[in-house]
Order: structure tokens, then sequence, then C-alpha cells
């Protein structure tokens, strides 16, 4: 007999809600659509594990309209630096992000001071779904399941924090300019 044993996974929460800073109106309201290219994006945060016990953050920023990666970081860190950067390196590609719309969970780093005041120098409005349910935020949750179906497919973890960075990079580009998006 082949039998092997069965462990599950310890799951890593990546949305931790932060009572000190408040949260925002659903300007969304799931309806996971734009009009025109940058006036809504959505965006979300994924762990990538690595084989040491480690894991790599992916932040995300998604066009509605285009459904294409605007902007995105990957780091070993889930501070409030890491959204900056994915929003930044949107605002960057797109050439501004005035007068848009960014819907995100109510994890600590969107609801930060910092990350507000960022939003509000690049004249973005921030909103988010209601608390507790991926489906409020469901297309970047949809982005990082097929990335990591298509990154790791039958693996389960990176090798190694290099690797991870290398292959999501490559991936995240081959989505936003070759990949087509309906």
């Amino acid at each position: 007999m082949n039998l092997r044993g069965f462990t599950k996974r310890r799951r890593c929460v990546t949305t931790r809600r932060s009572t000190a800073n408040p949260a925002f109106a659903d300007l969304v309201k799931r309806r996971f659509h734009a009009n025109a290219a940058n006036q809504v994006y959505v965006g979300d945060i994924t762990y990538l594990a690595c084989k040491n016990g480690t894991n790599m953050y992916l932040a995300t920023v998604i066009d509605l309209y285009s459904r294409k990666l605007a902007g995105f970081a990957i780091a070993d860190h889930m501070r409030t630096s890491l959204v900056i950067e994915a929003l930044e390196h949107a605002n960057a590609v797109r050439g501004g992000l005035d007068g848009a719309i960014f819907h995100s969970d109510h994890g600590c780093v969107y609801t930060s001071g910092a990350f507000s005041t960022r939003c509000q120098a690049l004249g973005v409005a921030q909103a988010m779904g209601a608390v507790g349910t991926s489906a409020g935020n469901a297309m970047p949750e949809s982005l990082n399941s097929s990335m990591k179906r298509e990154v790791l497919r039958e693996r389960k973890v990176f090798v190694n924090p290099l690797q991870c960075r290398q292959e999501v990079f490559r991936w995240c580009i081959k989505y936003s300019t070759r990949r087509r998006h309906s």
C-alpha cells in the first residue's frame, strides 16, 4: 500500500482590519466594471510561500475596465510601503491616477494613514467592500488564484525568495502585456 499522511497547511492571514483607522465607503458595490480606462482600480495582497518557511507578498492594482494589471510590487514584508509601491507603479505606468477610485479589502495596510495620504496626493478616492467577505474584492482574489495556479503548477511553494520574485515578475509582465483580458 502506498499510504501517505495528510497535514493541513496553516493558513496565512493577510487581512487584518485596523480599528484605529476609518473604513471607506463601498463606491464600487460589487459592480466590477468601468466605462473607461483609469476610472476604477481594485487591489489586494497575496502571500507566496517559500520552501524555507518564509513568505513573500504580492500587492496588485488592476484596472477594472481593461482587466489589466496596472501596477504591482513584491516584497518579503506586508507593510504599507508594499501597497504604496504597487499604487505608485500603477501611477507611473498609467500616467497618473487623478480622479480614479481604488477599491480594496479592509486590511490594515489599506486603512493606514500613510496609504490614505498617498491616495489623496495622487487624487485617488479609496473604497472598500464588506468586512470579512472575499466576494467584495473578487477580481484581485481571482487574479491571485490564477497566478498561483499558473506559476506554481504542481508545486506548493517556491524554492526561495529569489525564484519567487523572478517567476512572479515574469508572470505579471506577461499578464499585463500579452494575455487577453475579458
